[in-house]
């Protein structure tokens, strides 16, 4: 499957819509699978993590469209290998997951540095992965989907509908936590 090399704008926007979206889907999806505010109430955890009630925390999702900014631009600088190969997707979530997950500089949980340099228990660390590869790999599955079938519209309508109501859930959720 050989396609023409997406634009700059094209990379960005899809990448921004996709990181932001799937974050939320599958963060809420552990969330409730997996009880999180039970796990972040652990003691070694709360010290570390914020409560999932905590404004930052609830505002997550207004973050995320800067760190899809970040991945558009590395997928963009990449786009020869992630999106004219056919197994771009593979290549994409291979490079998420050795360099954003498992190499990162600083001790982050999951990451080699995490398990040798942190106190948080391996098993969590590990157990915390799922989420961490889900993610990663609708990112990579997703964006390179929208990206390399332009013609396929009605991706762009469905991920620019949840992106949309993503973001209006996560300002409604601040204006309703301040004014109580």
């Amino acid at each position: 499957m050989e396609t023409s090399r997406p634009s700059l704008l094209t990379v960005l926007a899809k990448t921004i819509v996709v990181h932001t979206v799937t974050y939320f889907v599958v963060g809420l999806m552990v969330f409730n699978l997996f009880d999180y505010p039970a796990r972040f109430a652990e003691p070694i955890v709360c010290d570390l993590m914020r409560s999932m009630d905590d404004p930052l925390v609830l505002a997550g999702p207004l973050f995320q469209p800067i760190r899809g900014l970040l991945f558009g631009v590395v997928f963009y600088l990449l786009r020869d290998v992630f999106f004219v190969k056919k197994n771009g997707w593979l290549t994409m979530w291979t490079v998420l997951v050795f360099l954003g997950i498992f190499s990162t500089f600083g001790p982050a949980s999951g990451s080699i540095e995490g398990m040798v340099f942190t106190k948080l228990p391996i098993a969590g660390q590990l157990f915390g992965l799922i989420e961490i590869l889900a993610q990663s790999l609708l990112l990579a599955v997703v964006t390179f989907y929208w990206v390399t079938r332009p013609e396929k519209r009605w991706i762009s309508w469905v991920m620019v509908g949840l992106f949309v109501i993503i973001l209006l859930l996560s300002i409604l959720g601040q204006l309703m936590g301040g004014a109580a």
